[in-house]
Order: structure tokens, then sequence, then C-alpha cells
């Protein structure tokens, strides 16, 4: 189930992309990234509707690519 994430409060969506961030690994780029700036890319692809998140009871929420009806 896709939940907008317009309707989390800030500190909540803040704390689901920094939990996304944090399974992410080493940083294996040529620059460190700070986390904040990490957070701030991930909010932009939200805005851009490149990603959404989601709640699985199972796996709990996350975050993942958008799927349009062409991919499905």
């Amino acid at each position: 189930m896709n939940i907008p994430y317009q309707e989390l409060a800030v500190e909540t969506l803040t704390a689901i992309i920094e939990e996304f961030i944090s399974r992410e690994g080493t940083d294996y780029g040529a620059h460190e990234t700070s986390l904040e700036k990490k957070v701030q890319q991930v909010m932009n692809q939200l805005k851009r509707g490149e990603i959404v998140v989601t709640f699985d009871p199972v796996s709990y929420t996350h975050l993942r690519a958008h799927e349009t009806e062409a991919d499905l």
C-alpha cells in the first residue's frame, strides 16, 4: 500500500528516509556525502515521484521505485 509522503509528520518521514539510507551500506563514491544531503536527495526523489513510501505489514514501511502502469 502506498502512503502519500505529504501525509506523514516531518519527523516520521525523516526517520523512514534515514532508515532507508542506513541500509545502503558504505558510500563508495569519490566523495563522502553527508546524511543531511542524502536525506535531501531522497526527499527530492519523493517530490518528483521517482520513489514512493509503501507499507507492507510483513516487511513494514519502506521506500521503493515508483511503478508506472507500463511497469506492471
